[in-house]
């Protein structure tokens, strides 16, 4: 989110570590050590520790209290969308500090001057100071237009080494990150002994960290085979290997920070009357204590997409949603649905009210951080009854949770917070992020959101050829062709 907002709003971003930061703090824990020779004249005596030494259980906790003493001193404040971002009001727009630990993220229009108020009024010791190429695993640069992209590239390459230290090969490159309609849940092969159970554990979190920092075409696969660490099978293992091999033929894959405003003009605006309805005072709750907003507008849109009978055992459904800034992708998101649903419509109404309740989390978050939201959000489903019962008002539901799940959505509608259209299923990113795939079947979507170096193609397809509206080019030339060359011969369906 800060890296978007730093985008749109022309300011730079830097990365710095602060060296042996918990020693910045004091303890109030009572630690004391017995003196030794290496003290001289104090060998023997009682020594107390004031320092908040690693190891101690509340270091990390003193080391936040001192150092957000430290940013409230110079004018920043927490914000309330996240406590560790901290912002400072500049007249047209705000200055941010993203605190991960010791490793921080700062976005101003003078990133130095805050780097050395640091170093020179509260004597921390930085590391790595400058414009920021590397952060938490995730590297960061520029494409041939200035388009800034992250991408988990050297996390990849590390996880590769590892892996051909475990097995002693590197993986056999894969098209996807399972096969298409897998059910690892129905797997019935040997369980894993203890070696192989921990080797499994570690390749599964290097999986959910990779999919968080911007790989989240995994993220389905990683939810689905996350749920196995306790007592993984060998068929299980061989999956996450697959999902190695996918991340090693498509590798190249970014998300890139594309500010500028997607144009919905052509979709139409509906009207519904809910005079007379439990709708006609809807208003979006819109929080008073949140900071002015400053610089550009936000555009917001998102899409949501259920696959029915996901889980063979439980039987439920899994949702998945993307949820876009602009035409820059922000959050994703991809879990079993807490009910069994037995039909695709009901399945496809509670994925519509998770991703509202997300929509509505995203618009307060990014008020909160000092952000104008243009306009409601944009909303696309692929099943048209959903998307048309949600947005009439006088449609009865006889089901209480469903029905639960239409009012939510109706109510959203009636207050102006979103709009909700019908998109076709082939157009569909969030299609990735809910179901087992080939790579035929998404590369269209994939492609623009993950691989393409220019604008984002339009997702909003024309209904009747489901062709893009624009093709542009692929990323970073020879990169490209290699993982594209990859994917001639793939079949249609993977055996």
């Amino acid at each position: 989110m800060l890296t978007f907002i730093a985008e749109l709003n022309g300011l730079d971003t830097w990365s710095t570590d602060i060296g042996n930061a918990y020693l910045e703090s004091l303890t109030r824990e009572k630690v004391y050590i017995t003196g030794g020779s290496e003290f001289g004249d104090r060998e023997g005596h009682t020594l107390i520790i004031v320092k908040a030494l690693y190891g101690l259980k509340s270091s990390g906790l003193r080391w936040h209290e001192r150092f957000a003493d430290v940013l409230r001193s110079e004018g920043f404040f927490p914000s309330k969308a996240e406590p560790d971002i901290w912002m400072r009001d500049k007249g047209d727009h705000y200055e941010y500090i993203g605190v991960y630990v010791d490793d921080l993220l700062i976005f101003s229009k003078d990133c130095l001057s805050i780097a050395k108020m640091l170093e020179d009024e509260h004597c921390f010791k930085l590391k790595g100071t400058g414009p920021i190429a590397f952060h938490l695993g995730c590297d960061f640069g520029r494409d041939d237009d200035g388009v800034l992209y992250y991408e988990p590239r050297k996390y990849i390459d590390k996880m590769l080494d590892n892996y051909k230290r475990m097995f002693g090969t590197f993986p056999k490159p894969a098209a996807s990150p399972l096969v298409k309609g897998d059910h690892p849940e129905m797997d019935t092969s040997e369980l894993l002994d203890i070696e192989d159970t921990k080797i499994y554990q570690s390749l599964i979190g290097a999986r959910q960290w990779v999919s968080q920092i911007g790989r989240w075409d995994i993220a389905t696969a990683v939810m689905t085979m996350s749920r196995f660490r306790a007592a993984p099978r060998k068929g299980h293992l061989e999956r996450v290997c697959r999902i190695h091999g996918y991340l090693c033929k498509m590798k190249y894959g970014a998300v890139r920070v594309r500010t500028q405003e997607p144009d919905f003009s052509d979709l139409p605006i509906k009207h519904y009357n809910c005079e007379a309805t439990c709708y006609t005072s809807a208003a979006e709750a819109i929080p008073d204590d949140a900071p002015r907003p400053l610089g550009k507008p936000i555009v917001m849109s998102s899409f949501h997409d259920a696959n029915l009978y996901h889980d063979m055992i439980s039987g439920r459904s899994c949702n998945g949603m993307l949820h876009l800034w602009n035409k820059t992708p922000i959050d994703q998101y991809t879990k079993l649905q807490g009910t069994v649903e037995t039909a695709t419509f009901t399945s496809e109404s509670i994925s519509a009210k998770t991703c509202t309740e997300q929509v509505l989390y995203l618009r307060t978050s990014a008020r909160y951080l000092g952000c104008p939201v243009k306009g409601p959000t944009y909303i696309f489903g692929d099943n048209e009854s959903v998307v048309n019962t949600c947005s009439i008002p006088h449609h009865k539901i006889k089901k209480r949770h469903t029905a639960l799940a239409f009012h939510k959505v109706r109510e959203c509608i009636a207050a102006k917070a979103i709009r909700y259209y019908h998109i076709a299923g082939k157009s569909n990113p969030a299609d990735i992020l809910s179901k087992h795939w080939d790579m035929p079947s998404v590369w269209d979507v994939l492609k623009p959101l993950m691989f393409w170096r220019e604008d984002t193609a339009d997702l909003i397809k024309d209904q009747d050829s489901e062709t893009p509206v624009s093709t542009p080019s692929l990323s970073r030339g020879v990169e490209a062709e290699r993982f594209q060359s990859g994917l001639d011969g793939v079949p249609e369906q993977e055996s």
